[in-house]
């Protein structure tokens, strides 16, 4: 897999969230042009990118904001995880508890609480930038 990618309504702050988890900017473009409305099958594109890499260096997020044509808000806004689709991107963290914090600074809501898989994983749900589930795993055991 090359990388996931997230429609975003405001880009600094999606890339300032997945920065807090440890995500390096690799870069920001503008994307536009025949090739971009043949790919993504819209006519008219005006994007902006950013590339994110993961810690470990394996896996890239593309955070993507369209100026044209305007982005469509999914329904209902904030699906539930049940919704059928992409349902979430989790990350592996060292301190849950920490990251939560942290990431409410950003905005960031708990769609349940943080909760404990046997004596192996401390787990939760997290409600990211432009309504996406981020999961959290802190291994315990």
């Amino acid at each position: 897999m090359d990388n996931v990618g997230i429609v975003v309504d405001d880009l600094d702050a999606a890339v300032a969230f997945f920065a807090e988890l440890g995500l390096a900017l690799e870069g920001r473009q503008e994307v536009e042009g025949l090739f971009a409305d043949q790919t993504v099958g819209l006519d008219g594109v005006r994007s902006e990118i950013a590339m994110m890499r993961t810690p470990d260096g394996h896996g890239r997020l593309e955070l993507s904001t369209y100026r044209h044509p305007a982005p469509v808000d999914p329904v209902p806004r904030n699906p539930p995880p049940n919704t059928l689709g992409l349902h979430r991107v989790m990350f592996a963290v060292d301190d849950i508890d920490d990251t939560v914090a942290r990431l409410r600074a950003h905005g960031a809501e708990l769609l349940g609480e943080v909760a404990q898989y046997e004596t192996v994983y401390r787990l939760c749900y997290l409600r990211g930038p432009a309504g996406v589930i981020v999961a959290l795993a802190e291994q315990i055991g």
